[in-house]
């Protein structure tokens, strides 16, 4: 059957990048008599995975006009399929239970019957390795930017042939130069800090001209950016976590890709991305989704419209699109070992296409942790929960969700703002609406939020107040690189809260990785931080123990993490003078318990006696006998 190189695709391109698409054509296969394969994707597999069925995406110039086949035992080629580009074929292959790994030829047969091998290896799969481990209440998550962090590796500041050139560390918006060698000769510094897994925004390759250096701007699935490192150090970087007893979370990018990737400038069919008469924004709005009386054609912008001119909507309804994605993320599990997904803007994808996918993965991996982005404030984010308790119709799958709710809820009582302390006491009630609310990942700022200490006035009382909050919480709590050492700004432009980490590069000024380096009130900051977050890591209580509240009285907010082992007392003084909090009422708990040790300063207070807390201050109690 001959292929069709149609003008269609041209049009489709105009209406996508209509400023430099009328230069750009599908290239012309008629001369060759056998097409050069660019690559294949995913590049290999492995033998003996759960799901025994593969799609190969074959991408070179005119490779639709040729015959496949594959001969090696075990492996079966079930159906070649030809699609509206005649540069892609996409082949599906059946691995039965018992073949054995190796590597075996696809030949590949153009006109004149002229022939080609490429090789493809299926690999043995090593069940000694640490992988897919899951991220859970019991740890604290430490959230950085690659680019922002450390450069450890001059020599990959500028790739030659990537389309944005050089570094400018006076521009929020430029190349920085970190990089994953400057993470791992830093993962000693985020141990001791009490840090039990690393969330890296995305490091796979972001070729755009500019303004990529986040990582949300895709450009190859499969690959590492260069200016980051390789996929074999991203490997080896994971290894090292794991030797130390570290988790790394993985950060994916379903809803959008950037255009100057190969399979959005050369796509393999029309419908590959979401196409629009002319450039259409999403309108951000996550009510749409579930308001019982919103207009579909609301719920479609808010779904299928672009992010950004740079980010190409994925259409998720197609089905070659959806096997490209969900191998890419198995196969970055089974290559790399990562623990667990971040999911990018999880509103916006194909709910449908999302809970099949995470069900995919978490076939394959049961203990993998899938924690997707749902930061819509006004809304109950519980309607993406796993478990479909709010009878939605769908369950997602996902093992957690992003809680800006509580986030927000947080602020409030350290601001004394809307309903104080009694906005936290209202969000955690609420958590019956959630199947395992543990599972949330709570957070004082991020790499799109204005930085914490800035949020609190910069008011070094309230900074410890909020890191008592989060690191006690009933919650998988997640800090901001830099928070430990207060660094500050708003997110107007976003910019701001993503400047480097002091001392990352070489020729700083300070080093702020080291005591020395610190001012005395940035180590006191670390030092609460270290000993708050390691006190969590030894105390079950606090990771996976119960929780119980009481209604918050005046500026006065309690609650209690406890367990067979222990019971911790947390009180939450909002207001600017110090107060004193009667015990009796708290007997529930209480119990036979007669003292309070204060886990920060090693204080012992009766508790038949009322207890004193300053103002703005949270107490970290564990009740002894």
């Amino acid at each position: 059957m001959k292929c069709l190189v149609s003008c269609f695709f041209l049009g489709i391109a105009c209406l996508l990048f209509p400023e430099k698409a009328i230069n750009q054509s599908i290239p012309n296969s008629g001369n060759a008599d056998i097409a050069q394969v660019v690559r294949m994707d995913p590049m290999f597999w492995w033998v003996g995975m759960k799901n025994p069925h593969l799609q190969v995406m074959v991408h070179g110039n005119g490779i639709c006009s040729e015959k496949v086949t594959i001969q090696y035992p075990g492996v079966h080629l079930v159906k070649v399929h030809q699609v509206k580009n005649p540069n892609y074929l996409f082949l599906d292959i059946l691995i039965d239970a018992k073949t054995r790994p190796g590597t075996f030829p696809i030949q590949f047969v153009g006109e004149g019957q002229k022939k080609r091998d490429i090789l493809y290896t299926l690999k043995a799969r090593n069940e000694r390795e640490v992988k897919a481990q899951g991220v859970t209440n019991k740890d604290i998550i430490y959230l950085l930017m690659p680019d922002r962090f450390s450069n450890g590796d001059p020599t990959n500041d500028t790739i030659a042939g990537m389309r944005e050139k050089g570094l400018d560390r006076k521009k929020m918006y430029a190349r920085h130069g970190g990089d994953i060698q400057g993470i791992m000769n830093h993962l000693d510094y985020l141990k001791d800090l009490g840090i039990t897994a690393i969330w890296l925004t995305p490091a796979v390759e972001n070729d755009e001209p500019g303004y990529s250096y986040h990582g949300y701007a895709v450009t190859d699935h499969y690959k590492i950016d260069p200016r980051f490192g390789n996929n074999a150090l991203y490997k080896e970087f994971v290894q090292k976590c794991h030797s130390l007893g570290l988790k790394v979370v993985m950060d994916l990018v379903h809803n959008h890709a950037g255009t100057e990737g190969y399979t959005i400038k050369d796509m393999p069919m029309p419908d590959w991305v979401h196409v629009w008469p002319q450039y259409t924004q999403s309108n951000f709005t996550d009510q749409t989704l579930m308001d019982p009386y919103g207009s579909s054609d609301d719920r479609k912008r808010m779904v299928d419209g672009w992010f950004d001119k740079s980010m190409a909507d994925m259409n998720e309804n197609n089905p070659y699109l959806q096997n490209y994605l969900t191998q890419n993320h198995i196969w970055w599990v089974e290559y790399s070992g990562v623990d667990g997904f971040r999911l990018d803007t999880y509103p916006y994808n194909d709910p449908q296409y999302m809970a099949d996918w995470a069900k995919a993965l978490r076939s394959q991996y049961p203990s993998l942790s899938i924690f997707g982005e749902t930061n819509a404030s006004n809304i109950n984010n519980a309607f993406y929960g796993q478990g479909d308790k709010i009878n939605r119709g769908l369950d997602t799958h996902l093992s957690g969700l992003t809680d800006v709710q509580l986030e927000e809820a947080f602020y409030a009582g350290l601001n004394g703002t809307q309903k104080g302390v009694y906005s936290i006491y209202n969000i955690l009630s609420q958590d019956f609406m959630y199947q395992d609310p543990s599972q949330n990942v709570v957070f004082l700022d991020n790499h799109d939020q204005s930085r914490m200490l800035s949020m609190l006035g910069e008011d070094f009382t309230k900074f410890k107040a909020g890191m008592a909050l989060l690191l006690t919480s009933k919650r998988i709590p997640q800090l901001y690189y830099g928070d430990e050492i207060l660094m500050k700004n708003f997110s107007n432009p976003d910019g701001l809260v993503r400047s480097d980490f002091p001392g990352g590069w070489a020729g700083d000024s300070v080093n702020k990785f080291q005591a020395s380096g610190r001012t005395p009130k940035e180590n006191e900051a670390f030092n609460y931080v270290r000993r708050l977050a390691n006190y969590r890591n030894s105390t079950p209580a606090l990771q996976s123990g119960k929780l119980m509240q009481y209604i918050p009285r005046g500026n006065i907010y309690v609650y209690f993490r406890y367990d067979a082992q222990k019971t911790i007392m947390v009180v939450l003084n909002e207001g600017d003078q110090p107060a004193s909090v009667k015990t009796d009422r708290f007997h529930e708990r209480i119990l036979n318990f007669r003292n309070a040790l204060n886990i920060m300063n090693g204080e012992v207070l009766p508790l038949d006696q009322d207890l004193p807390i300053p103002g703005k201050t949270v107490l970290v109690l564990e009740l002894k006998n």
